[in-house]
């Protein structure tokens, strides 16, 4: 009979090679990346994986590093470098067992060179849960049939930049950086060290097999706060966590904390969102209503906001117009401009009265400390 395995003392093994090769920004990302390698031996365990995502604004940050030593640890490794769609669910769907695909400059795929890439993302998109399926017709002329493959696999990415939404709320990130000259790292020798990974590898299945049965019908308890996309995201590395025992469950629960509060804070959200907190956090703090020209020319002197460069124009009152109606109002009416009386002459305008219900419902919480609006900017009914 084969002795039970310490999970935590492995992890701990795991996290310990990370560290040889990989600077990563913070104690939470080792954590983490640990975690996902465990995962991966555990897939049929859980109802959805989260990808793994190291990325960065420059070259020289380490990503593929990282993601060179992600490959020695997992179960099937496929690098995926400029692989068709077509190409990666026949791999997920193939009778050598389901493949742990590793994507190296993803930004090359999804980048703002990168052209129409909707049937990959749509295969990233729907491998993310067990029941997630790719259609495709099989057959020659009119003898074709659909048929369902599988897409559920676990995906490790690395690339410049930042990735579509659908893909990026569902990823654990790992913002890269380039090392800074008192940080040091073991030269990966793939000769050597690729083995000393293989041999992780195999202790990692071989402790999955063992822990299976704690795994499959597991329902971690969520860090206060973690709820929806983040909770899918980080249940399984918490069940992992948790099936390891020692200091790795808290650990885990603090580094979720620390990652989901992370993204948040990089999460611009989509042009709506932005535009809707703009709106609420910089040009009608304090404000009722305002006409629709001193709303654009605010928005336009914004600093670090897009509304002055969109494909080369500022935002204008059409645009404005039509991104807002997307959103309603608390009488679940489209917003829309309305008149505004000022000295002498009426103007179209928004009122904040209108916007509430949309900040509330899709917007983060506003910063703690709103700067007040400037003197004289004020409008009377």
């Amino acid at each position: 009979m084969t002795p039970t395995m310490n999970g935590a003392a492995l992890l701990d093994e795991v996290e310990a090679f990370h560290r040889r090769f990989n600077v990563f920004p913070t104690e939470a990302a080792y954590v983490a990346v640990a975690l996902w390698d465990a995962h991966a031996h555990l897939l049929d365990c859980f109802d959805s994986t989260p990808r793994l995502a190291f990325l960065s604004p420059e070259p020289g940050s380490g990503k593929s590093r990282g993601l060179e030593i992600v490959e020695t640890l997992v179960p099937q490794p496929m690098t995926a470098v400029n692989a068709s769609a077509a190409a990666l669910f026949r791999a997920v769907s193939g009778v050598n067992g389901r493949p742990t695909i590793l994507f190296d400059e993803i930004d090359t795929i999804f980048g703002p060179k990168a052209g129409d890439n909707e049937e990959l993302r749509g295969f990233l998109n729907a491998g993310h849960r067990r029941s997630g399926v790719t259609y495709r017709c099989i057959g020659d002329g009119g003898n074709q049939t659909v048929q369902a493959f599988p897409s559920y696999c676990a995906v490790a990415v690395a690339g410049l930049g930042s990735l579509p939404d659908t893909i990026l709320t569902r990823s654990v990130v790992i913002r890269m950086r380039r090392r800074a000259r008192n940080e040091r790292v073991e030269p990966f020798r793939a000769r050597i060290h690729e083995a000393q990974g293989h041999k992780l590898r195999d202790r990692l299945a071989q402790w999955a097999e063992q822990s299976r049965a704690r795994v499959v019908d597991a329902w971690p308890d969520m860090p206060e706060g973690v709820t929806d996309r983040p909770a899918d995201v980080w249940e399984p590395l918490l069940a992992v966590a948790d099936a390891a025992g020692g200091a790795w469950p808290e650990r885990a629960r603090e580094a979720c904390v620390t990652l989901v509060a992370a993204s948040k804070a990089n999460d611009k959200g989509s042009m709506g969102i932005r535009l809707l907190a703009d709106l609420r956090d910089h040009v009608m703090v304090g404000i009722d209503r305002l006409p629709t020209v001193a709303i654009l020319d605010r928005l336009n002197a914004l600093d670090d906001a897009p509304w002055a460069d969109l494909h080369g124009k500022p935002l204008d009152n059409r645009r404005l117009s039509r991104m807002l109606a997307e959103y309603m109002t608390a009488d679940n009416e489209p917003i829309a401009s309305r008149n505004i009386k000022t000295a002498g002459s009426v103007l179209k305008g928004y009122y904040a009265a209108d916007l509430h219900d949309a900040w509330a419902r899709y917007c983060p919480p506003p910063p703690e400390s709103p700067l007040p609006p400037l003197p004289g900017t004020e409008n009377t009914a």
